[in-house]
């Protein structure tokens, strides 16, 4: 059984930066799409960033030329570069492995409740104030 441990949340002002990490470990992750979602207050999780199968990668609207994903394939570990934040990016932020062989769009795409729980990292907050 893999794990996905989330690191690097925290406070920033708005404008500022922030990357998150996720540390894979296990080999259930060979061959999955890698993606970050988020959980604002008081709504349902959502697609923010994601890496393919085929290593293509897609945005939400609101991470376009914001965010960054990338990955460390040596080390097992999935970056989420955050630039001139937004209070409306105050969130949980999880580390997510959707599923194999799937394009970075289907990946970003897949309904939060279709990913089962072992395939979620813990999350981490980043609370962005103004």
């Amino acid at each position: 059984q893999g794990h996905l441990v989330e690191s690097g949340g925290g406070s920033a002002q708005a404008g500022g930066s922030l990357r998150l990490s996720c540390a894979a470990s296990g080999s259930t992750y060979s061959g999955y799409s890698m993606a970050w979602f988020r959980q604002p207050p008081g709504k349902g999780r959502e697609g923010v960033a994601a890496i393919g199968s085929d290593g293509s990668s897609a945005y939400a609207d609101s991470a376009k030329g914001r965010f960054t994903i990338s990955q460390d394939n040596a080390k097992h570990i999935l970056y989420l570069q955050m630039n001139d934040l937004k209070p409306e990016d105050t969130a949980v932020y999880y580390c997510v492995a959707p599923g194999p062989r799937m394009t970075a769009m289907q990946a970003l795409r897949v309904m939060p409740g279709a990913i089962p729980f072992a395939y979620w990292g813990q999350g981490t907050q980043v609370t962005i104030s103004s």
